[in-house]
């Protein structure tokens, strides 16, 4: 007797098919240009079967983004003992992956639809910023209990600085996302931390 074919095996197939052509579609044409048309027929599935998944092409390309981040939940940063070494290791993958094509092009178009979609905001903070931050100030509470940087640091303050100038470089592209641009925010931020 010949076997069934497992439907959530399809499913999942056309799911990552519609993450995929999202995300090469967002890349190629821009946001403003892509289309649940061009997804649906990029990835060969139905443009139905992408509205009963998702409620908006920002919808798609969010999970396209997480697919790409792969948020799990249990992240955790670098903690070899020696915070600098640690946030010179993150800051110089950070600013790799905001110039890599494949990343920035769907980010960009996520940062465009989280600024109209109120609903998509909430959720990224909920699914993506949310976790990243506290994966980071897991690092810096440990940094702390180490004596590395003050024990009453403003943990969301030194998040802001250390990542705002690359963002906001990333966000203009006013200049070159480098690692000695990601070692030169680490510098600059532990020393505005440790007492003088």
């Amino acid at each position: 007797m010949a076997k069934q074919p497992d439907p959530s095996r399809r499913s999942e197939r056309s799911r990552q098919a519609v993450l995929a052509a999202a995300r090469e579609l967002v890349t190629e044409v821009g946001y403003a240009k892509l289309s649940i048309e061009a997804i649906a027929a990029r990835a060969g599935v139905g443009k139905q079967t992408i509205y009963r998944w998702w409620r908006s092409k920002g919808a798609v390309v969010f999970d396209a983004v997480l697919s790409l981040s792969e948020i799990d939940g249990d992240m955790a940063l670098p903690d070899t003992g020696d915070i600098e070494a640690d946030l010179k290791t993150v800051m110089r993958a950070t600013v790799a992956e905001f110039a890599d094509p494949g990343f920035e092009a769907p980010i960009r178009a996520l940062n465009i639809e989280i600024l109209q979609d109120p609903e998509l905001a909430a959720l990224y903070r909920e699914k993506v910023a949310g976790p990243v931050d506290e994966a980071k100030k897991a690092r810096l509470r440990s940094a702390q209990q180490a004596g590395q940087i003050p024990a009453d640091a403003d943990l969301d303050l030194a998040l802001e600085l250390l990542y705002a100038p690359l963002y906001q470089r990333w966000l203009l592209r006013s200049g070159p996302l480098t690692a000695d641009y990601a070692d030169a925010l680490v510098d600059l931020t532990l020393k505005a931390l440790r007492p003088s």
